[in-house]
């Protein structure tokens, strides 16, 4: 019996097998790294990387924003939010991460500190950032929910970044399948079977479709003026997208599907659709003659 061989599988299943996954993608054929530079007493991670980008062009994309009439806080808020989320985004998405989907690291509590091993939680994250943006908006007397509408315009810059980090790393891969695109990732736990590669499906809903859907409504509708309405709309896509997404994407095998029926990310991502929806909803009822923070002009 060959080295790669299971024990009691025919030698014909065996070929049988390679031969299906012949016509597939190879995710070593790529050739990827999740290493972006290697010093040798220092390593720098396309993960490390992705939260850098997400957060720099995020933070360029909200000066965009904060320039147009009746803004809701000025360049000088705007700089202090990035300190306030990248904060919320780091602290929020580990906890979340550990108390969500893998509560055995509180084992060892310093494992927690551990960020360059991997496990964040976007929707501790979010949570995080929104504390950032209360913190922020009571300190400086800001109207909470119209900031965090120009903040969640922002949020698909580092979805995307995200989760393109995640397929470099060859981590987050979806179920089984044999659609023509499919891909071999080469982790143990996958198999070697042909695979969704859903961290691409998750980074073009999350970030190219969630991106245009909020630029068009900030840029083409008033919805900047109705508080709450941008950042209902945020939680409304993200957790459509990450609802559908979770059917094609492989449950965290520590978890696996839920008792329920929904896996961890479907399950968190409800309060997240609902919210949203509510915020849509209302969003009419708390319109108001904006005076501007910053930009030009107040706007009735």
């Amino acid at each position: 019996m060959g080295s790669g061989q299971s024990r009691g599988t025919p030698l014909s299943l065996t070929l049988l097998a390679a031969a299906a996954t012949a016509d597939f993608f190879h995710y070593d054929a790529l050739g990827l790294s999740p290493v972006a530079l290697d010093l040798g007493f220092f390593q720098l991670r396309w993960y490390s990387l992705a939260y850098i980008a997400g957060i720099l062009i995020g933070w360029w994309y909200l000066l965009k924003l904060i320039a147009q009439p009746g803004a809701p806080m000025t360049r000088h808020h705007a700089d202090d939010m990035v300190f306030y989320a990248t904060l919320g985004i780091l602290i929020g998405g580990r906890l979340a991460y550990v108390f969500f989907y893998q509560p055995e690291i509180l084992r060892n509590p310093i494992d927690i500190l551990k960020l360059w091993q991997g496990g964040m939680s976007f929707h501790g994250g979010a949570i995080g950032v929104m504390i950032g943006i209360l913190l922020l908006a009571r300190k400086h007397g800001l109207n909470w929910l119209r900031v965090h509408d120009y903040v969640a315009c922002c949020v698909p810059f580092g979805l995307f970044f995200g989760r393109l980090a995640n397929f470099v790393n060859g981590e987050l891969w979806g179920r089984e399948t044999d659609v023509p695109w499919a891909m071999i990732f080469p982790d143990p736990n996958a198999g070697g079977v042909p695979r969704h590669p859903s961290q691409l499906y998750e980074a073009a809903l999350e970030g190219i479709v969630l991106f245009a859907v909020l630029a068009f409504f900030f840029w083409r509708t008033k919805a900047r003026y109705e508080p709450g309405k941008l950042v209902g709309i945020f939680l409304l896509g993200y957790g459509l997208s990450r609802f559908i997404v979770e059917f094609f994407r492989e449950p965290d095998v520590q978890l696996g599907t839920l008792s329920w029926g929904l896996t961890m990310g479907q399950t968190l991502t409800l309060p997240m659709i609902l919210g949203g929806l509510y915020l849509i909803g209302t969003a009419k009822g708390r319109r108001q003659r904006v005076e501007p923070i910053a930009g030009r002009d107040s706007v009735a």
